[in-house]
């Protein structure tokens, strides 16, 4: 099982760190007049969902995930996925941007005991200490923010170590 969550995770990233932002040519429509030097505008039509393995989608804003430095990602979650216990190496700065976000800590998986974090909420995932998260019944949308390069470790708990 933790072999499947890791291939999961690693195709995620890997999807991040191949796809390059496509900015809005500063000879396209409204946007004609503006200094492609000083701003890059991505319309909701060039922001196109990504991957899709096991209920995760990813859309790379800015920076790359896989590297070192800042990194911005959307994440959606599908309805009825959820993550397993696991930890990163660096803070996350996450805003719910809709749905409902499901969330628990510790090495336990334990769904029944999920909290909801409603559209709005921020939410920070300290390094090196366990959750899991994910959408119950309807999709979720996250913005996340972090340093990379972003990493999984599962961390659930073993039969037998409660």
């Amino acid at each position: 099982m933790l072999h499947f969550f890791k291939l999961r995770y690693a195709l995620c990233l890997l999807a991040l760190s191949t796809l390059a932002p496509v900015a809005l040519s500063s000879a396209d429509g409204p946007f004609a007049s503006l200094d492609p030097k000083a701003i890059s505008i991505r319309l909701p039509a060039d922001l196109q969902w990504q991957g899709g393995e096991n209920g995760i989608e990813v859309i790379p804003l800015a920076g790359d995930a896989s590297k070192p430095g800042l990194y911005v990602i959307l994440v959606k979650w599908s309805a009825h996925h959820n993550s397993r216990p696991h930890f990163h190496p660096n803070d996350r700065f996450i805003t719910v941007l809709s749905g409902t976000w499901w969330v628990n800590t510790g090495r336990n998986y334990d769904p029944q005991h999920m909290q909801p974090v409603p559209a709005g909420s921020f939410v920070t995932h300290y390094a090196k200490q366990v959750h899991y998260d994910g959408a119950k019944d309807a999709d979720v949308i996250l913005e996340i923010v972090g340093m990379g390069p972003e990493t999984l470790t599962p961390a659930e708990a073993g039969p037998g170590t409660g």
